[in-house]
């Protein structure tokens, strides 16, 4: 397959690339999964939070089990059986350190904090955009309703704008183990109070809990709303068909992971002609599946798919937006030239207001100009 352009526009491409300095935007980002563990650490002992090791060392030892590994014998770019050489003695998993995060965030201070930091975070990697997903209101903290809920987390996007010139925007995240009722009450929360910077939304938690399309009456009313959609999707069930689900039944804008779809020719290709743009990772806390999930960007590269790095789940793997653009340079081996397009792709796709966003793509083109001197 013949590799295409992810935009029309031709954006000089320096040479011998300082990635550090290239423009970004993370559009996929678990806003728990930014926190990091000395902020963990400090809340924990606030809230008397017993836990079976140091936060930093709970962090470090992430390693998420896969799912039945019958499910992925035969699928196109072969996936690992057996356990990687880095996996920890001890592990964790991501749910279980997400719940310990939630459970010690107190008030809306502890919401600001942590978006901000997932902002300075992202900063370190020359983004200049970033949207987080967050979670429905816990029980522990229903008492600050869901509007004061939101403007707690904008209130840290604020912040990152004022002191790091960075733009930002949230995205309310459905957890896919729930119902379909669940997720059409819970979007009808975010649409009966809409906030300037909760900008869409989207279908988290394990692709194996259900098909998307028990969901597409949240979605609609999304859609309805004005809000950009977006799912995790062919990123745990060996199929490209949820990821055309995704498009045709949810009506998504976007999509995440996305790295079966290379089962089916027909998918990729039409994904190629559509441009359809998928943030992808290459770090994973299931360790043993990432040289899977590079050999499966690799492919959606040469593919000509229009992908573009995220973090994902920063603090949690560990991992940072330019370790993902690191990755891609150094393992995958993803020329300067492709690195900076997806880097455009990246802010052409997110869900900035459409003057924002124009102004932030012309800022971009003149920074990789300047790089390129």
């Amino acid at each position: 397959m013949t590799e295409r352009s992810t935009t029309t526009h031709d954006t000089p491409a320096p040479s011998r690339l300082d990635l550090r300095l290239l423009p970004k935007a993370d559009l996929h980002c678990h806003l728990l999964g930014t926190v990091r563990a000395g902020t963990f650490a400090e809340l924990a002992r606030r809230e008397g939070l017993a836990l079976p090791e140091a936060p930093e060392r709970i962090f470090a030892s992430i390693n998420s089990r896969p799912p039945d590994p019958e499910l992925y014998r035969h699928t196109r770019v072969p996936m690992p059986q057996g356990r990687s050489d880095d996996e920890p003695e001890r592990s964790y998993s991501l749910f279980q350190a997400s719940e310990w995060v939630r459970s010690v965030l107190r008030d809306a201070d502890d919401l600001t904090r942590i978006t901000y930091e997932a902002f300075e975070t992202a900063h370190r990697s020359g983004a200049w955009h970033l949207e987080v997903s967050f979670d429905m209101v816990p029980a522990h903290l229903r008492h600050l309703g869901y509007p004061a809920w939101v403007e707690a987390h904008a209130e840290g996007i604020r912040m990152a704008e004022r002191d790091l010139g960075m733009t930002g925007r949230l995205l309310a995240a459905i957890d896919r183990s729930g119902t379909g009722e669940e997720a059409l009450d819970w979007v009808r929360t975010v649409t009966d109070h809409p906030h300037e910077y909760v900008a869409g939304i989207g279908l988290d938690n394990l692709e194996t809990a259900g098909p998307p399309e028990r969901f597409a009456d949240a979605y609609r009313l999304a859609g309805a709303a004005g809000l950009g959609r977006t799912a995790h999707t062919s990123e745990h069930v060996p199929t490209a068909r949820n990821a055309v689900t995704c498009l045709d039944v949810l009506g998504c804008d976007r999509l995440d992971h996305g790295y079966f779809v290379l089962e089916d020719d027909d998918v990729v290709a039409r994904m190629v002609d559509e441009q359809v743009p998928f943030s992808v990772a290459s770090t994973t806390s299931r360790r043993s599946w990432r040289p899977w999930r590079r050999a499966s960007i690799a492919a959606m590269v040469e593919a000509g798919m229009n992908v573009y790095p995220c973090s994902d789940d920063p603090g949690m793997f560990p991992t940072t937006v330019l370790g993902e653009y690191e990755i891609l340079a150094e393992q995958v081996g993803v020329p300067d030239d492709r690195l900076v397009r997806m880097a455009r792709a990246g802010f052409e796709a997110c869900w900035l207001p459409e003057d924002q966003k124009a102004a932030v793509l012309r800022r971009f083109d003149e920074t990789v100009a300047g790089l390129a001197r």
